[in-house]
């Protein structure tokens, strides 16, 4: 393997990790530029550089961190992180809720129960029907999304239970 496709490998693999900094061009740090170890498209060592580079050489905040390409808020957000969970902290977490936190298992038989013998009843009936019965509001492409994985998960099933 020659030396470009080992970095378009290493950046697909930071991509697919969304470790892939989006803004490689702003690091303007002197080691970034000198070695091939310090890669400025790897997000977590280059906020790992830029913490080090305050703690251990004293540099001030503000200039560090935009030798780095971040602003001043980032940088402490990545000490804050990194502070509470090492390196581990200086990787990016997906955004929004985690889970289904509104389409709960109550929720999701109320669904199916809704549809059973009525498959006509579409996502936006679902939606306003969900709202006045449990007071939530829930996206009507949420129910046509929780419907589909169910239907992947059991296909063919025509019970009401989860």
């Amino acid at each position: 393997m020659n030396d470009s496709s080992d970095r378009q490998s290493k950046q697909e693999l930071l991509r697919r990790s969304s470790c892939l900094n989006p803004r490689p061009h702003a690091v303007k740090d002197e080691l970034f530029g000198s070695d091939d170890f310090f890669d400025p498209r790897d997000l977590p060592q280059v906020k790992y550089e830029m913490l080090r580079r305050v703690a251990h050489d004293k540099k001030p905040v503000s200039a560090s961190a935009g030798d780095f390409g971040f602003s001043r808020v980032a940088f402490y957000q990545a000490r804050d992180a990194f502070e509470k969970e090492g390196l581990c902290g200086l990787l990016p977490r997906k955004r929004g809720p985690k889970d289904r936190h509104k389409l709960t298992a109550e929720v999701m038989r109320f669904v199916n129960q809704s549809r059973e013998g009525n498959e006509s009843a579409g996502p936006v009936l679902l939606a306003q029907r969900i709202e006045e019965r449990f007071g939530i509001r829930v996206h009507p492409r949420s129910i046509q999304r929780a419907v589909a994985a169910r239907k992947k998960k059991h296909p063919g099933r025509r019970d009401s239970a989860d």
